[in-house]
């Protein structure tokens, strides 16, 4: 069991702000705050934060990272606002932590992420279940209930969001957590951290992100073992390799009842009738 703390900051903070005709209009902003990240007393990163799900974020980051090998590695994860800091302290060290952090890659991520040791190396090692199966129609469902969530982006912009999901009918899909953050890649390690807390296998779920399928967001999606990648952006031609190279399958660019499969074509299933082609 690991020992939590529950210190989610505000979403969003309400301030004062004038409209075209000079009128006062209070308006809410999203919330942003640095979160220094230790691991055994060692600084590992500061990620800049909505603070909404902290101790997640701290745990899939390092999952994510290959910083942690599984949740029952880690004895407590403590947040502490007035520091701006997280501490995670592990049962017993894990050796060659120094090594790995030497090695970094800055990345495409929003406000540069950073990418420890040589995860494009081990994803050789990552192969994602062949017989998951995703019909077009639930695919449609999810992409609506995605569409109606209430979200903070609604109410302030700024953010990303990232949800994961599962089907629960031939034409259904249910959303079982949305998380959004101030950059997708926090976004998305949330929900990592979330899938480890709560014993969460991939195997049959779908991932699906606002931002953008770059190589990070693929790796990070492999490593969760989840088989679907969606998002209504497009793509990076690095993810578009890597996704290939795992066997992932990649829709972009999914709005309504429109999506472009780029990889792992076999894995979705069309059960609804074809628009007819006109000359």
């Amino acid at each position: 069991m690991v020992k939590l703390t529950n210190a989610a900051r505000p979403a969003t903070f309400e301030v004062e702000a004038y409209n075209e005709r000079g009128e006062m209009v209070p308006t809410a902003i999203a919330g942003e705050h640095p979160l220094t990240l230790y691991l055994d007393k060692r600084e590992i990163v500061t990620l800049m934060t909505l603070g909404h799900a902290p101790e997640a974020l701290a745990i899939g980051y390092l999952r994510n990272q290959r910083l942690v090998g599984s949740i029952d590695e880690i004895e407590a994860v403590q947040v502490d606002w007035e520091t701006d800091s997280v501490a995670v302290t592990r049962r017993k060290p894990r050796k060659g932590l120094g090594r790995r952090l030497q090695k970094r890659t800055v990345t495409t991520g929003c406000g540069q992420g950073t990418m420890f040791g040589d995860l494009m190396e081990e994803i050789d090692a990552i192969r994602l279940p062949e017989a998951a199966r995703l019909a077009d129609a639930q695919l449609f469902d999810l992409i609506e209930q995605v569409r109606k969530h209430e979200t903070i982006y609604k109410q302030a912009g700024a953010v990303h969001g990232c949800a994961l999901a599962r089907t629960c009918g031939p034409a259904s899909a249910e959303i079982m957590m949305f998380v959004e953050d101030v950059g997708r890649h926090n976004a998305v390690d949330a929900i990592a951290g979330f899938m480890w807390l709560q014993g969460i296998d991939g195997a049959d779920k779908i991932f699906y992100t606002t931002g953008r399928l770059t190589s990070e967001m693929v790796i990070k999606c492999a490593q969760m073992g989840i088989p679907f990648l969606v998002s209504r952006s497009g793509l990076t031609h690095m993810g578009h390799q890597i996704a290939n190279k795992v066997g992932l399958t990649m829709l972009g660019r999914a709005s309504g009842r429109h999506y472009l499969v780029f990889t792992g074509a076999e894995r979705l299933v069309k059960t609804l009738p074809q628009p007819t082609a006109f000359a």
